[in-house]
Formats: C-alpha cells, structure tokens, sequence
C-alpha cells in the first residue's frame, strides 16, 4: 500500500478495523464525510494565507528584482568599459609586437 505520512499500509489497515469496530459502519460514512470537510477547509485556508502572504510580499519581491537588474546592468557596463580599456591599453603593445615580428620576417627572407 505504501507509506502515507510515515504509516505504513499495515498500520493504516489496523486504525480502519479500529475505527470500524468502535464506530460501526453506520457511523463510518458520517466519519469519512467530516473529514473530508476538514481536510477541505484545512486546505481552503492554508491556499487563503498562501495568497496573502504573496500578495503582501509581491512589492518586496519587485524591488529586489529592480535592485537585481539595476546591479547586473552596472556590472555589464563596467565590464563593457574594462574590456574596451584593456583592448585600447594593449593596441599599441601589439600594434609594436606585430611591426617587430615583420620586420623580423624581413630580415630573415
């Protein structure tokens, strides 16, 4: 039957005829229908809290997401201008690398 809240099929066989035998089974119905309204109301108001809290949370959840972008876009840009900085900084060194290498060649041939 497998496992149901850590009661294993056994157990939840042995808590039916328990229920049987001290209810009857003209009661049992009556007992099964309650507990089903229970289990609905119980879950009725977890769903109604879960939306308030969303609901309540949702402009905190906006505003961390503005600060993340705004934070990831500074970081694009600073990386941006670092890599053009390094690109413009090593232009000559490799602009000088390359005439030395042809000369080289030159000399060679």
């Amino acid at each position: 039957m497998g496992t149901i809240l850590f009661i294993s099929g056994q157990e939840i066989i042995i808590i039916m005829i328990v229920v049987l035998v001290l209810f009857g089974a003209d009661k049992l119905p009556d007992i099964v229908r309650t507990m089903g309204k229970g289990m609905r109301e119980v879950r009725k108001a977890t769903d109604e809290i879960k939306k308030e809290f969303d609901e309540s949370t949702e402009d905190i959840r906006r505003d961390i997401n503005d600060v993340t972008d705004s934070v990831r876009r500074d970081i694009t840009d600073v990386t941006e201008s670092v890599r053009k900085d390094l690109e413009d900084a090593g232009k000559p060194l490799s602009d000088e690398i390359n005439d030395t290498a042809r000369d080289l060649n030159k000399e060679i041939r």
